[in-house]
């Protein structure tokens, strides 16, 4: 993984592609890679379906190595959502894939003089991009079809659905799966809509003839991997709850922690959260011949991922994780977990993210165009975004876009983009993320509900502003720092909570780069990565005044702890003061 390729979709004659060296980005992956990119090559100023903006594509660190969840990838641009900087990760096997070719980045810049569609074929040997609209509007599960039946099954594709090639500002890229199912997605910000703008449908990857990347200390290296995960199969919650139950294990938790997003951040509890809840999902998969433990890509030992089938035994989609639940579902109102799967299946198939659709349909029904819990329409709502018809163009551009047209106040979104499952006002901690990450409101960028719901990693009051800015700078750090390695960010409730499974991480990471890592360095990381992220906001024109949740949280205050949001306009401007 030495080199970088560069893809430039308005060359003279149609596409060019250069590979290069590393140069003054030797070193970096993931995270750290696609933020570095971005913030050094794209005005900050620029429009994001321009041609000025990059789309870039970066495996981890670790990727298409034999390390255990070390499967990520991470996309980097400038959001069409947020107008600030944009890192999107996801699982799947395409970061393997790359990574084993040897490519540390793939940059897509430029733009197409007209609208013609290319597909991009990657292998060991070549890359070549031919235009091809034939592709043109087909969703990512025909569209992946279409690619196997062209390459065989032992491809990896990345590829945008009809919402992308619309560029819509909740459009996601997809990433298949170890079944080459179109499941895993970069969906915050609209990197989708990105990739649509620069006329890419799909990008085929065949691993063919490649091998697992070498580490420097093989034998550090292999006893790093055992420990690491030998550390991550004996946590309650790594080795236990996630597989059993995926995310959605969290349903039953948030709800009765009172945190729990209802009919638009309204109330913190959801009357039908038992029949949406990881329990009731794993037992209905379980039932109808699907499965609740299963991996998205090689190399996953939590197994969070799952398979549900609809009633009549059939695949419908993978198993719908906890923010999708709750977005389609509690959110909503809505406690159908057939209707929630459909959703996802829809979601998957258009190219859209599912935290943002969720907060967007319940802010349509806050504005009278359906009432909650009625799931006939919060599908039909989905389907109008698919067809792109008027009223789906507005809900495809997102929460923040579809409170504006329709005249709502209440619409909980920071930098524009849509909080997830976890309200601000009960997780004090994930209040003070949500303001401060330069992503928009994100709860992967620094999860406080460990210390302030879950008891990882220490224990925060989650209805006190005490600790919580500490809380959240802290894993914010070291988040940056694990989205850059390529590792599932579920590795960090292991590496809190167990001292030696920390240690293990750091001498995999040494083993394999043949370069100590200490914890230091870890922190060192994660801050380069998060100041150059907050230099290209700033030189975008976000200041203070964006790192706020809507003043609403202030005011409201939340059945059933009946709180409001406590954390001071002072205390978030003290985030960053490291």
């Amino acid at each position: 993984m030495d080199k970088i390729l560069r893809i430039n979709m308005g060359g003279q004659g149609g596409p060019e592609i250069k590979t290069e060296p590393m140069g003054d980005y030797s070193g970096l992956a993931g995270r750290a890679m696609t933020s570095g990119i971005v913030s050094k090559e794209v005005p900050p100023l620029c429009h994001p379906l321009g041609e000025d903006n990059k789309l870039v594509i970066a495996p981890g660190m670790l990727s298409g190595s034999l390390a255990a969840m070390s499967g990520r990838i991470s996309v980097g641009c400038k959001s069409p959502l947020t107008g600030g900087i944009k890192e999107s990760n996801s699982g799947g096997q395409p970061s393997q894939v790359l990574a084993r070719i040897g490519y540390a980045a793939i940059v897509i810049e430029g733009k197409p003089a007209d609208d013609t569609l290319y597909k991009v074929f990657i292998n060991k040997d070549n890359v070549e991009i031919t235009p091809d609209n034939s592709l043109k509007m087909l969703g990512n599960y025909d569209l992946v079809d279409k690619m196997k039946a062209a390459h065989g099954d032992k491809i990896a594709c990345i590829s945008i659905g009809p919402a992308g090639e619309m560029k819509m500002s909740a459009a996601s890229i997809a990433f298949t799966d170890m079944e080459l199912r179109p499941t895993r997605h970069a969906g915050r910000g609209g990197t989708g809509a990105v990739m649509g703008s620069k006329g890419v449908k799909v990008i085929v990857l065949d691993g063919e003839g490649t091998q697992a990347r070498s580490p420097k200390d093989p034998d550090k290296f292999k006893e790093a991997n055992k420990a690491f995960t030998a550390g991550l199969k004996k946590h309650p919650v790594t080795g236990e709850g996630l597989p059993a139950y995926g995310t959605n294990v969290l349903t039953n938790i948030l709800n009765e922690a009172g945190a729990y997003p209802t009919n638009n951040f309204s109330s913190g509890r959801f009357d039908g959260a038992g029949k949406i809840s990881g329990e009731t999902e794993a037992e209905t998969e379980t039932a109808r011949g699907g499965n609740p433990t299963h991996g998205c890509h090689k190399g996953c030992v939590i197994q969070c991922s799952g398979i549900y089938n609809d009633k009549d035994g059939n695949y419908l989609t993978k198993q719908p994780e906890y923010e999708t639940i709750w977005a389609h579902g509690g959110n909503c109102g809505i406690d159908d977990l057939d209707a929630i799967a459909m959703m996802d299946r829809l979601d998957d198939d258009y190219g859209l993210d599912t935290i943002e659709m969720g907060a967007t349909i319940a802010v349509a029904m806050e504005a009278g165009l359906a009432k909650f819990g009625d799931a006939e329409a919060a599908i039909g709502f989905v389907k109008e975004v698919g067809k792109g018809t008027p009223l789906g163009r507005v809900l495809g551009n997102g929460a923040a876009v579809t409170g504006q047209v329709f005249g709502v106040e209440r619409v909980p979104v920071v930098k524009k983009q849509a909080m997830p499952a976890y309200d601000p006002r009960a997780v004090q901690g994930i209040a003070v993320t949500y303001a401060t990450t330069p992503m928009g409101a994100d709860h992967t960028a620094g999860y406080a509900v460990t210390a302030n719901i879950l008891g990882v990693g220490g224990t925060v009051d989650p209805l006190k502003p005490e600790g919580q800015v500490e809380l959240s700078r802290n894993l914010q750090i070291a988040t940056a720092a694990i989205d850059s390695t390529g590792m599932c960010l579920f590795i960090a409730f292991a590496i809190l909570d167990q001292a030696d499974t920390f240690q293990a991480l750091l001498d995999l990471i040494s083993g394999f780069t043949g370069a100590g890592m200490t914890g230091d360095d870890v922190t060192e990381l994660g801050k380069s990565v998060l100041k150059n992220e907050r230099n290209f906001n700033a030189a975008a024109g976000f200041t203070a005044a964006d790192d706020r949740l809507p003043e609403y949280f202030k005011k409201e205050a939340l059945p059933p702890h009946n709180v409001t949001l406590q954390v001071t306009d002072e205390e978030l401007d003290s985030v960053f003061n490291w």
